[in-house]
């Protein structure tokens, strides 16, 4: 509820009938470079004035109708009554732009652009910017102030996305805005959101079997983040929500003389895979601007998921610098790019007031930094996000100094506006002491690695950590998120346990892990999960000697470009992604088995040899099970992928020499 103190000011753009005549002729519309989207941004309301909307066709089918746009601001100032309009005109942008990692090398930025001003007579102005491109919608408002204004303060936006039916749709729902994004996906209709449900980013809403809308934000900068509430007259409309500053005065953002919002992406194409595909998320944020050449892409060792004991592995860990030499051994045995040291080095995991530049006596940080660069492997470092706020303009540069290539910052829980200002400070921070950033207890990504670059992953997602203490990660969840949460960009679900399970196997266990489904499953999500920073979860007598790790010595963390080949939301997908010449699948399913014939028509002209990893004839029983074999392929080639009950299947595609 909002404070009584404040005095409400709808700005709900009521616009007089010279807006509406400005806005006939097409002023209002804008289409995509291929003409396949729409938009048309028009008035709607009654002889006094009305209120400004858009709507959304996709090849030549209305699937977002008129939604309201606007804000409620909470500073006790006045619109005035006479809003006049103006335009720029359609203008086309088409450049391409290099990655430093990610699902794809090169991005192309082609869209069509257009700003509508609109200003009141009492002089203030705002404006809407427009942008379309061949599978997405996006816009944003600019606000500035009167003169006079010191600080306009935002207390709701007023953006709608009204979907032409009561469609099914993918999404997450809590019941505060202190999240970390970790929970099941419901798969419902848009019916059952109500203005009590509060649902996160990217929402997925399948419109018709040709028509599939992904609904998110990108270049969340200075401003709160967004969720989306049912209407208790409009089943079919989503509200925006913005998370509010934690001072409790039901101010959201704090703008000074102006605000420019995130954009409000609508992605849009004929099946959910060119959702996946996509790079407009990234490409609404701004370029980066300093030197990324440090900035190395890889896969780590982990110590967390094991825990201090290994049962009937003859090893007994802890936080030491015994147990973690005995990681770093694994990660340069099997050309591990890095070793991340957990929780617990500095002291206590939850002691927001702990000393981050000292370690404990168990642990000597730039010893083992020098032990692993013996063996080409660096390190990372575990941090409460609570001490880096504290100390992170000591302790950056001193990791520097110490060889610490990157930190894994956790525990921030919130999107609110001062929390989304702390993640770019962070970013900004270790990118002026070279160190790449890993976010765990997150929010879900909004593109600033485009920006920030050496922001190489982040988590915000229910990932395998879970299997320790629930059996809320299925093989079905593993088929969903790459549909939802990965639109926004990459997710450290920390795949890769070899303690494999059969449907009805499976026990959750704080020492020894076990997952749910097949070993050739967690191999496939290397493939299909996109993370520039990849874990190999478990312990390492676990993965020596064992059948698939050949497969995770070799695949990459990044890559040069993706295609979906297949899939059905939960149920299964199967992705082929190319790093250099070399070409890797992979394929995963719910509890259900599964035969896919996949065409090779992603390969390049040449011959190949194929070097796959299939589920045994067992699998369905002994989870662990693979068959490992090699046979030359070559593009137009089809290949029968046999997949068992929470299954998957990997495959690496090396050129002929």
């Amino acid at each position: 509820m909002f404070h009584s103190r404040l005095f409400y000011t709808v700005l709900s753009l009521l616009v007089i009938a010279v807006f509406s005549a400005s806005c006939s002729g097409g002023g209002g519309d804008i289409s995509s470079p291929d003409g396949a989207i729409n938009v048309s941004v028009s008035t709607k309301g009654g002889s006094d004035g009305a209120s400004l909307v858009y709507s959304v066709t996709f090849n030549g089918e209305k699937i977002v109708s008129d939604s309201p746009l606007g804000f409620v601001l909470a500073d006790g100032g006045t619109i005035g009554s006479g809003l006049s309009l103006d335009y720029t005109e359609i203008t086309e942008v088409d450049n391409s732009w290099q990655t430093v990692c990610g699902k794809s090398a090169e991005v192309r930025d082609h869209y069509n652009t257009k700003i509508l001003v609109l200003k009141s007579s009492d002089g203030r102005e705002f404006s809407l910017h427009l942008r379309v491109y061949d599978d997405a919608v996006a816009f944003r408002y600019a606000l500035k102030a009167l003169d006079g204004e010191s600080n306009l303060e935002l207390a709701k936006e007023l953006t709608g996305f009204r979907f032409t039916g009561d469609y099914n749709y993918w999404g997450l729902h809590f019941d505060d805005y202190n999240s970390s994004y970790e929970t099941d996906y419901t798969e419902s209709t848009l019916s059952n959101i109500t203005p009590e449900t509060l649902t996160t980013l990217p929402v997925l809403v399948k419109v018709s079997d040709t028509a599939w809308v992904g609904v998110t934000e990108a270049n969340l900068t200075d401003y709160a983040g967004m969720y989306l509430r049912g209407d208790s007259t409009d089943s079919n409309l989503l509200s925006a929500d913005l998370s509010p500053l934690p001072d409790g005065i039901g101010v959201c953002v704090k703008g000074g003389k102006g605000i420019h919002t995130p954009w409000r992406v609508l992605m849009i194409a004929d099946n959910p895979g060119r959702l996946i595909e996509s790079d407009v998320v990234l490409n609404l944020n701004e370029p980066c601007t300093f030197d990324t050449s440090w900035i190395k892409p890889g896969k780590t060792a982990w110590d967390w998921w094991s825990g201090p004991v290994v049962e009937g592995k003859n090893f007994k860990g802890g936080m030491d610098n015994r147990t973690m030499k005995h990681y770093i051994d694994f990660a340069g045995d099997y050309g591990l790019e890095y070793m991340l040291i957990d929780a617990g080095w500095y002291g206590s995991h939850t002691d927001g007031d702990a000393d981050i530049t000292t370690s404990i006596p168990e642990i000597d940080i730039p010893g083992l930094v020098a032990y692993a660069n013996e063996r080409n492997v660096d390190i990372l470092l575990w941090l409460n996000w609570k001490c880096v706020d504290r100390q992170m303009d000591e302790a950056f540069p001193l990791y520097e100094k110490w060889g610490v290539k990157g930190i894994k910052v956790d525990y921030m829980n919130r999107d609110d506006q001062e929390m989304v200002n702390y993640y770019h400070r962070v970013a900004q921070k270790t990118a002026e002491n070279h160190l790449m950033l890993d976010f765990h207890g997150a929010y879900k990504p909004t593109g600033i690695r485009r920006t920030y670059p050496n922001l190489i992953t982040r988590e915000g997602v229910m990932g395998l950590e879970y299997c320790k203490w629930s059996e809320r990660t299925t093989p079905a969840h593993d088929c969903t998120i790459p549909f939802t949460r990965m639109l926004a960009g990459p997710i450290d679900y920390t795949p890769g346990g070899f303690s494999n399970t059969a449907k009805g196997q499976f026990k959750y266990q704080n020492l020894g892990p076990m997952t749910q489904g097949t070993r050739c499953h967690q191999l496939g999500l290397y493939v299909i999960f996109e993370s520039p920073l990849q874990m190999l979860v478990d312990h390492p007598s676990n993965y020596r000697g064992a059948d698939g790790i050949e497969f995770l010595r070799v695949v990459p963390a990044t890559w040069d470009e993706t295609k979906v080949l297949n899939g059905e939301v939960g149920d299964y997908i199967t992705m082929a992604r190319k790093n250099g010449d070399e070409w890797y699948l992979g394929s995963i399913t719910n509890w259900d088995s599964r035969e896919l014939d996949i065409d090779l028509d992603f390969l390049t002209e040449g011959d190949y040899i194929a070097e796959i990893y299939a589920d045994g004839g067992d699998a369905d029983a002994n989870a662990e099970s693979v068959d490992i074999t090699t046979m030359p392929v070559k593009k137009g080639m089809t290949l029968t992928v046999k997949m068992a009950p929470g299954g998957g299947f990997a495959a690496r595609f090396v050129p002929k020499r």
